[in-house]
């Protein structure tokens, strides 16, 4: 690199390096293992939201592939959501059968029943129920044996959940600035979700890195987005594991008709730019007249993204060193008349298509990466937000 070149982020952030990437930590086995043990059964890891279990009694089970577990997540009486691995005590059954990578179910009893011998377990994760308890061995406590429990903790909806037992950071430290960043935007108030998730045959990083920047916006977005967003990103800040940043509209952006009739119909489009009325004062804090939406990544796997009635995510599980489980969800407010159900439809699928045009190109770079015939990736200033990325998985392997 140009030792005279102006940088704007790396300037701003020089402990972060202009160096090269290496692409072995996208292909090798053993670092996916380190990642496993180092990072995902270490921090804290979003697994739902409170609406989604929204009454006492309701319960959903997310599956964790890369831990070998799935997590029960359940809405107890007393207004706790509470977090426990799916595994009876008895002789290791799955207390809920699961129906797929979320399994969703209610029980008034606000109670969890293993199908293999019917032990009966209460929202705090205690065993209620025990058929034909007199039979057990005089050293069976059945006070000992409820669910195994994981930390647990909500923040703004946000279901997290960490499965370090011996941990002791809570998650307010844990997203410390980006909490306060991100913090008092209404999530809530946008029930309207439009879900999708699909396995990826690439590395989690790959998958992620994809959606990190705006750099690929003119060549992979030219069909869904043409001329609508710059390449460059404003605001960025890093806060600690964390990190985020603007993503702008051009200055001559022209979206199609259908796209800005949407846009005019209701909040649904990212294309156009709104009144504050619902940001935090920290999101586009100078009030941009080109400012779209912010685009926020919460270490390790999930990208969150806030604009003016409209919230999304991407969120990128492990599943192997080469695979990874994408979910992407749209959130919008519920429409009130016909025309806003259509300008909303067509924006998501809008969207959708845009998702789908990023995730075309993941495979493909796994399956050239794992040639090896390149050792490393160059990233541009304008890609901060990935190297910034890679710095602090580095520090949690312990390779600083």
């Amino acid at each position: 690199m140009n030792s005279n070149a102006k940088l704007r982020w790396g300037d701003l952030y020089p402990e972060l390096g202009t160096a090269p990437i290496p692409t072995d930590p996208c292909i090798s086995p053993e670092v996916y293992d380190e990642e496993v043990e180092k990072v995902f059964s270490k921090v804290w890891l979003k697994v739902g939201r409170v609406d989604e279990i929204a009454k006492p009694g309701d319960y959903k089970v997310k599956r964790l592939d890369f831990a070998k577990t799935s997590v029960i997540l359940m809405h107890g009486k007393d207004g706790q959501i509470r977090g426990f691995h799916n595994i009876c005590s008895h002789r290791g059954n799955k207390v809920v059968v699961e129906t797929g990578n979320e399994t969703f179910g209610s029980s008034k009893a606000a109670v969890v029943t293993c199908r293999f011998h019917g032990w009966v377990y209460d929202a705090k994760g205690d065993l209620v129920n025990v058929p034909e308890q007199d039979k057990f061995m005089p050293c069976f406590a059945k006070e000992e044996n409820g669910l195994t429990k994981i930390r647990t903790e909500v923040w703004e909806g946000f279901i997290f959940v960490n499965l370090d037992a011996q941990g002791t950071q809570s998650l307010t430290e844990f997203l410390a600035g980006i909490g306060q960043h991100l913090g008092g935007y209404p999530f809530g108030e946008m029930q309207e979700c439009f879900a999708y998730n699909t396995i990826l045959e690439c590395n989690w990083k790959v998958a992620h890195d994809a959606f990190a920047e705006a750099y690929h916006v003119a060549t992979i977005h030219a069909g869904s987005f043409p001329n609508v967003f710059a390449s460059g990103l404003q605001e960025v800040q890093l806060f600690g594991d964390h990190r985020t940043c603007a993503v702008c509209l051009t200055k001559n952006a022209n979206p199609k008709p259908a796209a800005q009739l949407s846009g005019e119909i209701t909040g649904a489009s990212l294309v156009n730019h709104y009144q504050r009325q619902q940001l935090p004062t920290s999101v586009n804090p100078h009030d941009r007249d080109d400012f779209s939406f912010e685009l926020s990544v919460i270490f390790p796997n999930i990208l969150v993204h806030v604009t003016e009635g409209v919230w999304f995510t991407h969120q990128f599980w492990p599943i192997s060193h080469n695979q990874t489980r994408w979910e992407g969800r749209y959130y919008l407010p519920k429409a009130t008349r016909y025309s806003e159900r259509w300008a909303q439809e067509f924006a998501q699928v809008l969207q959708r298509n845009a998702w789908l045009e990023d995730t075309a190109t993941m495979e493909d770079t796994q399956a050239a990466l794992e040639s090896k015939a390149k050792k490393v990736m160059h990233l541009q200033d304008e890609e901060i937000l990935i190297r910034h990325g890679y710095h602090v998985l580095e520090q949690y392997l312990n390779r600083a």
